[in-house]
């Protein structure tokens, strides 16, 4: 049974100011969200997880397998107006921020599509952790569209030279799962490393300030 209400995504329409995105509420069907809760991997320090890090469940494991099979990939093709099918992908994972997250940016170019998936059943509180679509690099304030980080929403953007985009500082628990079309194989090798590696430092940072 599939987790994700393709439908819902495929009525939501693209919406191009600053540049083309879209949010959508209920991604993930609601009776999925509790399972993929359930099964989210445990992480107890900031950072970007790459997957094949982590040992989550089976319900948030065939979720994966659903983000990265070809209905969701004909699905965001179609949406974006971008053939995506020879592209790679990649998937990180977060479980908590930090107060250095956020900050305003717009993506590698290595990257084609950006696709955040929140999994936070409990309310971040007040507007840290909400990301929003900014339109310029410079103000946090100036947004055309802010994704609230609840269980099962979805912001998805194109990335470019003006794809700003951040967040107000937010300490604590906060879930997302991001999925990115990639330009190549190399891309993916290179997120790999560089992910395992940030991933690896701030665990232990993180153990050496618990234990310390």
């Amino acid at each position: 049974m599939s987790a994700i209400d393709l439908d819902g995504f495929s009525a939501t329409p693209l919406v191009s100011d600053p540049y083309d995105h879209l949010i959508v509420p209920g991604f993930l069907k609601p009776e999925s969200v509790a399972q993929i809760d359930r099964d989210y991997p445990a992480i107890e320090s900031p950072g970007s997880f790459p997957l094949d890090t982590l040992s989550p469940g089976p319900a948030f494991t065939h979720f994966m397998g659903e983000l990265r099979g070809a209905a969701v990939c004909r699905a965001f093709s179609e949406k974006f107006q971008t053939d995506l099918s020879p592209y790679p992908t990649t998937i990180t994972v977060r479980g908590h921020s930090q107060a250095k997250d956020g900050s305003i940016h717009t993506d590698t170019p290595s990257k084609i599509l950006t696709v955040l998936i929140y999994m936070n059943t409990e309310a971040l509180t007040g507007d840290g952790g909400r990301l929003r679509i900014l339109r310029s690099k410079d103000d946090l304030n100036d947004y055309a569209a802010e994704a609230p980080p609840t269980a099962g929403t979805l912001l998805a953007f194109r990335r470019g030279a003006r794809s700003w985009h951040g967040h107000e500082t937010f300490v604590g628990p906060r879930r997302v799962i991001q999925l990115n079309w990639v330009t190549d194989m190399a891309v993916v090798r290179r997120e790999q490393r560089r992910h395992r590696f940030s991933a690896w430092t701030k665990a232990l940072f993180y153990r050496l300030g618990r234990t310390g």
